[in-house]
């Protein structure tokens, strides 16, 4: 994990959630993880991460995640035993 997703990191796991992540530094955080992602319709996406599945929307048309979605990938990070 590099510096940059060690900052995405806290920013998901800081409490409260940190709004404004740019859903790319998330995605680059995943796969530093492991994680495999693939494309679903529309603005899906799937994400399986030790052997956890989520499927989750891509923000659009802005770049940058909201709190409710961080909150959902820290729920997704720590099912799959990825803990601060």
């Amino acid at each position: 994990m590099n510096k940059k997703h060690k900052k995405t990191f806290d920013g998901i796991f800081i409490n409260p959630p940190s709004a404004r992540i740019n859903w790319s530094d998330i995605e680059s955080l995943l796969i530093s993880l492991g994680a495999e992602i693939s494309e679903g319709n529309g603005s899906r996406v799937r994400i399986k991460l030790n052997g956890i599945r989520a499927v989750v929307h891509r923000p659009h048309p802005q770049k940058d995640t909201d709190k409710g979605s961080v909150k959902s990938m820290r729920r997704f990070l720590e099912n799959s035993g990825v803990k601060p």
